[in-house]
């Protein structure tokens, strides 16, 4: 595993890799040591977020390698398919991992989303569109969603 510490407009990141994917993305509210070496794909990484920062990108491409429960990948995989810019609700996002009735399960797996950003969580709202949760803060998430309204 390496990690890599690096300063974005929201505060300090940290990314981590194993192999040749992108595990873990913490936010600057869960600060982390760096480890091992800033490989070619960590710097790849830095470089495309700081990008996404200065609304340069909209998508990333890069190998994503989240741990989670099948269910959990699902939804992820979901949260891959939310254009930027666009919000949904946690119901919407229930109806497309076809769990009509999950939301609540649905929202526990976005919370548990370790690469927030590249998985977009910050795109689901709640079904009145309002902001709820978010594992950096509503704060970071209000603030994510402003910076892709702008660069529409």
């Amino acid at each position: 595993m390496d990690r890599i510490v690096f300063d974005t407009p929201v505060g300090q990141m940290t990314l981590e890799s194993e192999g040749e994917a992108l595990t873990a993305l913490y936010l600057p509210c869960r600060p982390v040591e760096p480890a091992g070496s800033p490989t070619p794909l960590l710097e790849r990484g830095r470089e495309e977020l700081l990008d996404y920062f200065r609304g340069k990108r909209r998508s990333f491409d890069l190998p994503l390698a989240p741990k989670g429960t099948p269910f959990q990948q699902k939804v992820w995989r979901a949260l891959a398919d939310i254009p930027y810019g666009t919000v949904i609700s946690y119901k919407e996002l229930a109806r497309r991992v076809k769990r009509p009735k999950g939301f609540q399960a649905v929202g526990q797996a976005n919370g548990r989303n370790p690469l927030p950003v590249f998985l977009p969580c910050h795109r689901v709202v709640g079904a009145d569109g309002s902001l709820t949760g978010y594992a950096g803060g509503l704060e970071l998430k209000q603030y994510l969603l402003e910076l892709e309204r702008n660069h529409l």
